[in-house]
């Protein structure tokens, strides 16, 4: 079995809310089978477009000119470390960490490396500032070995990240949505290993407090 790890890298303008089941518990959650209507990051925004009047003077509208349907586009705010082995991806909705599976697993293994800890227990903190209730935690790979393998082990790693969220994060009623989806949603090209390094990922999303 070839490697299946992780990160994703862009700089992008879009909406993150990422499509689940929700399983409840901080200290265990488990996965069904249900796929995404839509792929992960690509569902409309949850804010309503604010009011827009058609008769406003300060619109200049040629003769005859009618306003299309408003909507909202959300900015989304890209940083990734020099090697990216960890990016986030922040929205006014909400905040996005990918991690490398490199940088957590060896390779074809769902067991935490000695550095792995401590990254996941850093994006805990955060989930604890925000006061997030709701956390998403997503496993992906490349397109190498079989899609079952990848399937599996895309879960049983973002199973141990949510193991590992769980010791730190003290929210009340916490929720967590935990899934594998093996080569699904590629976000780099898997013909090369710099593509396939990327799509080797784990991603964990919650919601942003409103401030």
């Amino acid at each position: 079995m070839t490697k299946r790890h992780r990160t994703t890298a862009a700089t992008a303008v879009a909406g993150l809310v990422i499509a689940g089941a929700h399983f409840v518990g901080v200290t265990s959650a488990y996965a069904d089978d249900v796929t995404p209507s839509v792929p992960p990051g690509t569902e409309p925004s949850a804010s309503a477009p604010p009011p827009i009047r058609p008769d406003s003077p300060g619109l200049k509208l040629p003769q005859g000119g009618v306003l299309a349907p408003s909507k909202v586009l959300d900015m989304v705010e890209v940083v990734e470390d020099l090697g990216g082995e960890e990016r986030r991806q922040e929205t006014n909705q909400s905040v996005m960490m990918a991690l490398q599976s490199e940088v957590m697993f060896p390779e074809d293994s769902a067991v935490f490396n000695a550095q792995a800890a401590a990254r996941i227990q850093a994006i805990a903190q955060e989930i604890n500032a925000q006061k997030a209730t709701t956390i998403r935690v997503f496993g992906f790979t490349d397109d190498q070995g079989t899609y079952e393998h990848g399937k599996e082990l895309s879960k049983k790693r973002a199973d141990a990240v949510q193991a590992e969220l769980a010791k730190t994060v003290t929210n009340p009623g916490v929720t967590f949505d935990v899934r594998g989806y093996s080569e699904d949603y590629p976000i780099a090209d898997n013909g090369t290993e710099e593509g396939r390094k990327k799509n080797r990922r784990v991603e964990i999303t919650f919601p942003r407090s409103i401030k």
